[in-house]
Parts: C-alpha cells; structure tokens; sequence
C-alpha cells in the first residue's frame, strides 16, 4: 500500500552524466503533477461471502442451556452421595460412575427435555425431537460438539448464508432424533451430534453437486470420507447414540443437494468475464445432474420424514425390520454386552431409609432417603444396576 502525497512534500530531480562530478538538483515547493494512483482491483470472488453469526449464536445457546440444565440439576441437594466439584454448589456434578462426561444426572436431562420414546409416542410430547439437540450430557459433551460446530459451521455459514445452513442444522438435527427414536427405545438420548453430522453430510453432497467449480476435488472428497468415516466409527463406543449420528447425516446429506447448490463453473466464468473478453455462451444456470439430484434428494426426505413420523408415532420398532441394524450403534465383545435388558429394582421405604435391589446383578443397598421420589428411585436403581 502506498502513502499519499500531500501539498508540502518536496521533489528532487537527480539527474546525472558519466564523468559528471556534480549533481544538478532542482528543488520545488509544488509537488510535481504525476498520474493518480489506481487502487488495486478488489479479490474476485464468484460469490457473496457472509458473516457468520447464526452459528456462534447456536453455540452460546448450548452453552446457556447447558449452565441452566446444572442449575437445576443441583447434586448437593438431590443427590445425597459424592457429587463431583462441590465447590461448584448447584453446579457440581453428578458422581463420575453415574456420568462420566461430568454432567447431570439422567433424570433431569429426562425432565429438562431429553428424546425419551415412551414419552413421544404414549404422552404425544413429540417436541423433545427437537429439545433433546439443545441439550448434553456433561462439559465434555457439550465442549467437543460446540468445537466442532463452530469448525464446520463457520466456514458453511460463510459461504451460504444463515438461513440455509440454519435449516440444515435444525432439520438434520430432527432427522437424527427420528432414527434414534425409532431403534432405541429403552433409554433417552441428547445431543446436537445429529446435526454436526448433518452438516458433514451436506459438505459431502454440495462438493459433489458443485463438482466442476473446485480444483483438487479427489483430495478434498478423500478426507471430507475418511473424516466422516472415523466419526461414525467412534459411534460404535459405549454411551454413544450412532443412530443420531447415521440419520443426521443422511438427512444433511440429502438436504445438501437440496439448499447447497450452486451454479457450474462455466456460468460463473460468464457471468465473471472481464470487459472484451467473449466466452462461449452458456444458457442454463446449472448442469442437468444437478436438477436431477435435487428433485431425487427432495423426494427421498419427503418420502423418508413422512414415513419416519408415520412409523415413531404408531410404535414400530425398526428394529424388528433390520436385526443386524443394532451392530450400527453397538459392537458386542467380550467385556460389553449390547443386549438391552430392561433394570429393575426391588425397593423398600423404612423411615428414612430406602433399600433398593438390583433385579439383574442381585447387588442391594440402603440410601438415607426419607420419602424418595419415583425419579429418584429410578436413578439410584440405574446406578445400582449399572
């Protein structure tokens, strides 16, 4: 970048000769009259790039509910065992063999909104599709999945605009909430992984709709795959719902055709040419495939929410029609069973004091609980069991 001139600089004129000892210097008070600077041409770029806020925004709303749903946790006060970080007062956390991700306990995660099908289906709260992917099981659930968010979200937002990748985040978020519903049904699910992967799934399909207008497309298709393949690995590990993971990113995946096209390359270059520069003329916006997998990837979403819905809301369960569909979420070993067999518990109130007995591992205790809720019993039952 350059200074500009002003009225006081001063002009020295060097002019020398060979074998000449003197310079001859004319100085004058008036800037000498030079051609006006041309600032340099702008970055071109074929198309509107955009600031990012909706998706910072999703991360501070996680995070606040996140601190709400600890505040009204309160583990000092309903939980009488070791609460992790009692510093914290009604922000400590439950006992790390209760919840190892530092986070509440499961039945306020069930009350502040967790995906719970019994609820769904029989009490017809169908919202908790939506409410359990603002919610997260503990401080490590909550900061890795808003890390990524914010890494993958930034740049799609940049470069489509809030309202479409805001409507890819929410519906495959519902998307991996439908799935998830419909193969597990003994215990409740949170979590936004549904629609991080939502957002893989349409970085995936848009680079494969908008395939002419980028340069080093086999690398970048490469690790986009063995990035999306790695995550859905880890969703085999203990406590991980995959099935979130596999229905938001079939449902980003197919939206992404959808919201994220562009036009090909040479449209752009048309459009884009400098003055007297005639390209061949190009009449249609975008490549024929592209229309034919938007109108395949409409009808497949329409066709899969609809049924989807039809199938959660008359209490089928998927898994009676794919009995190898459980190893998607669940990888059976030697120390780790994927069976899932229903816990109870055999309870007792004598004063103050509430015995439980596991009904699977035989295990007993007494807790010092003077008129314990159903919900409590239920989550002393579960870590009883567990």
């Amino acid at each position: 970048m350059g200074r500009e001139s002003g009225a006081s600089d001063i002009e020295i004129k060097v002019q020398g000769m060979r074998g000449d000892d003197d310079l001859n210097t004319a100085v004058s008070p008036f800037p000498a009259s030079q051609p006006p600077r041309r600032r340099p041409p702008p970055e071109h770029r074929p198309f509107q790039r955009w600031t990012p806020w909706l998706v910072p925004a999703f991360v501070l709303a996680n995070l606040v509910v996140f601190a709400v749903i600890m505040y009204e946790n309160d583990c000092p006060k309903t939980f009488l065992g070791d609460c992790v970080a009692v510093f914290l007062g009604r922000f400590a956390f439950q006992p790390l063999k209760e919840n190892p991700l530092f986070g509440p306990s499961s039945s306020t995660l069930e009350k502040m909104g967790a995906l719970d099908v019994r609820k769904v289906v029989h009490e017809h709260q169908g919202w908790r599709l939506i409410s359990c992917i603002w919610l997260h099981a503990g401080v490590i659930h909550v900061l890795a999945n808003m890390l990524s968010l914010l890494l993958i979200g930034i740049r799609l937002e940049q470069e489509f605009g809030f309202a479409r990748i805001g409507l890819l985040y929410a519906i495959s978020g519902f998307g991996g909430s439908l799935m998830s519903a419909l193969f597990i049904k003994s215990s409740i699910s949170v979590g936004a992984s549904g629609a991080l992967f939502g957002l893989l799934g349409g970085m995936l399909s848009e680079l494969l709709t908008n395939w002419t207008i980028y340069t080093n497309k086999c690398a970048a298709l490469f690790t986009l795959v063995l990035i999306i393949a790695i995550n859905l690995a880890v969703g085999v590990l203990p406590h991980v719902d995959n099935f979130a993971h596999i229905g938001g990113f079939v449902s980003g995946f197919l939206l992404g055709f959808v919201l994220l096209i562009r036009p090909h390359f040479g449209w752009v270059a048309q459009k884009n040419a400098p003055p007297g520069y005639h390209a061949t003329p190009v009449k249609h916006k975008h490549k024929l495939y592209q229309y034919i997998l938007w109108i395949i990837a409409a009808i497949l979403l329409i066709v899969g929410f609809t049924v989807g819905i039809l199938m959660l809301f008359r209490g089928v369960n998927a898994n009676d029609y794919c009995s190898w569909c459980h190893y998607l979420s669940c990888v059976p070993t030697s120390i780790r069973s994927c069976s899932s067999s229903t816990i109870s518990c055999l309870s007792s109130q004598e004063g103050n004091s509430l015995n439980l007995m596991c009904g699977g591992n035989k295990r007993a205790r007494s807790y010092l609980l003077p008129n314990a809720t159903e919900a409590q019993i239920e989550e002393l039952c579960s870590q009883l069991c567990s």
